[in-house]
C-alpha cells in the first residue's frame, strides 16, 4: 500500500508541471530561433568584397520572417567589409543581431560626406550582440576633420528605436561619433567597448538626444572626446559603472545653441572612474538667449584619476571663439547633486562652476567632494560665479558655494 501511495504521489507532482503557465521555463516553441547567417546572402569574410548588399537582404528576411518567435542576423568569424546600410524595420517580432566577427567601414572618400556608416531605425525589439568588433577605420578620415567644416560619418545611429539592448560588442576607431541615439525609448549599452585614440576628432563615445530612459552600463570608453554627451531633449539617462580614459568626460550640452531646444532632466552618474581625462563632469551651455533648462541631476561615487578639470559648469561655452558672453545663458540650471567624488586633478581648480548672471544657477549641492591637486603648486581651488546651492561633509578644495 506505501509503494502505491508514493507512486501516487509522484505521478500527482508530474502532472502539475504539466500545467505550468507560461511564466514558468520557457517551452521550445518560446526558445525557438530562425538564424540568417550572413554567409547564405553571399557575404565573404575576407576583408576586401562589398557586403553591403548580402547584409541588407539578409536583413530583409530576418526582419519580416513570420514563422518564428525570434529571428538572428548572424555574422560569423572573419572580416566583412560593409559600406553605409541603412537597417531599417519594423519587423515582424524580436530581431537579435548576433556579430562574432569585424564588421570594417570603407575607407573610400566618397563616403566621408555621409551622415552613417550604419543606421537601424524604426524598430521595436532588437539585440545586437556577439562580442564582434565594429571597425570604423576613422584614421583614414581623422585627417580631414581638423576644423567644424564638415562632419564624418557616424559609425552606428540608432534612429527611432524602442526596447533595445546593445550587448559585448566594441565600436573601434570611429570616424565620427561612435554611436549616435536620437529619438529612442528604453535602450540600453551593457559591457560594450568603445576604443580611438586621445587625438581623434571629435569620437564622442556615445551621444544621446530627444531620447529617453537610456542605460549605458558596466562599459569601457577610451575615446578622443566625450564618452557620453547627453544632448537637448535627454530624460531618464543613467550611467552606471563606466570607466572613461582617455576623453573628455562626461557632458551635458552643449545647450543653447538652437531654437526651441528641448530641456534634460533625470540624469544619473554613478559607480563610475575617470582616468586622464581632459574634463570629469560637466554641463556646458552657450551664451545665448535660447531658453531652455536642465534640472534633476545627480553625480556620485566617482572617482578621479589626473583628470584636468573635474566638476564643471560653464555657461560660457564658445569653443571657437568670438562668441559675447556678457549677456550670459539662458539655459537655467537646477538642481544637481556632486557627491562622493574623489581622486586627484591635474590642475588646481578642480571645482569650477560658472553660471550664468541672468539666470543664476540653482540649488547646486556640493557632498563629500576630495579631490587632490596633483601639482606643486598648493592645494585645490574652487571657483564659483553666479551659483546658489550648499556644501556638505568633506570639502576638499574647500566649497565656493
Amino acid at each position: 500500500m506505501g509503494s502505491n501511495l508514493r507512486f501516487l504521489e509522484i505521478l500527482l507532482l508530474f502532472s502539475s508541471l504539466l500545467v505550468l503557465p507560461a511564466s514558468g521555463a520557457p517551452s521550445s516553441a518560446h526558445a525557438k530561433v530562425k538564424v540568417f547567417d550572413v554567409r547564405k546572402f553571399g557575404a565573404v569574410g575576407d576583408g576586401k568584397t562589398d557586403n553591403s548588399k548580402a547584409f541588407l537582404n539578409a536583413w530583409k528576411q530576418a526582419c519580416q520572417y513570420k514563422g518564428a518567435n525570434r529571428r538572428r542576423l548572424y555574422v560569423p568569424l572573419g572580416t566583412f567589409l560593409v559600406w553605409p546600410v541603412v537597417f531599417e524595420g519594423p519587423c515582424a517580432g524580436l530581431i537579435i543581431v548576433t556579430v562574432k566577427g569585424v564588421l570594417k567601414a570603407p575607407a573610400d572618400q566618397s563616403t566621408f560626406s555621409l551622415d552613417h556608416w550604419i543606421t537601424f531605425q524604426y524598430l521595436d525589439g532588437m539585440r545586437i550582440n556577439g562580442r564582434g568588433t565594429l571597425d570604423g577605420q576613422g584614421h583614414h578620415a581623422w585627417p580631414y576633420n581638423k576644423c567644424a567644416c564638415r562632419s564624418l560619418p557616424v559609425s552606428v545611429r540608432f534612429n527611432f528605436v524602442n526596447n533595445t539592448l546593445i550587448h559585448e560588442i566594441t565600436s573601434l576607431n570611429s570616424k565620427n561619433f561612435h554611436f549616435n541615439v536620437y529619438a529612442c525609448h528604453d535602450l540600453e549599452f551593457r559591457r560594450i567597448q568603445i576604443v580611438a585614440p586621445d587625438e581623434s576628432p571629435n569620437t564622442d563615445g556615445i551621444h544621446i538626444g530627444d531620447s529617453s530612459r537610456i542605460k549605458v552600463t558596466d562599459s569601457m570608453i577610451k575615446t578622443g572626446d566625450d564618452c557620453v554627451s547627453i544632448g537637448p531633449g535627454s530624460k531618464e539617462i543613467e550611467i552606471i559603472g563606466v570607466h572613461c580614459g582617455p576623453g573628455h568626460g562626461f557632458s551635458v550640452g552643449s545647450l543653447g545653441r538652437y531654437p526651441d531646444e528641448a530641456d534634460v532632466s533625470g540624469l544619473s552618474v554613478s559607480r563610475c572612474s575617470m582616468e586622464g581625462t581632459q574634463n570629469g563632469v560637466r554641463i556646458k551651455t552657450w551664451a545665448s538667449p535660447l531658453k531652455s533648462s536642465a534640472h534633476n541631476f545627480s553625480f556620485s561615487d566617482i572617482t578621479m584619476k589626473n583628470v584636468l578639470s573635474p566638476i564643471i559648469i560653464d555657461q560660457e561655452y564658445c569653443p571657437r571663439g568670438g562668441c559675447s558672453t556678457q549677456s550670459g545663458s539662458y539655459v537655467q540650471i537646477k538642481d544637481v547633486w556632486f557627491s562622493n567624488i574623489q581622486g586627484t586633478s591635474a590642475s588646481q581648480v578642480a571645482v569650477d562652476l560658472v553660471c550664468s548672471p541672468q539666470f543664476p544657477c540653482k540649488n547646486i549641492n556640493l557632498d563629500d567632494i576630495n579631490l587632490v591637486y596633483t601639482g606643486g603648486n598648493g592645494p585645490t581651488k574652487s571657483h564659483c560665479a553666479n551659483v546658489k546651492g550648499d556644501s556638505h561633509g568633506v570639502q576638499k578644495p574647500p566649497s565656493c558655494i
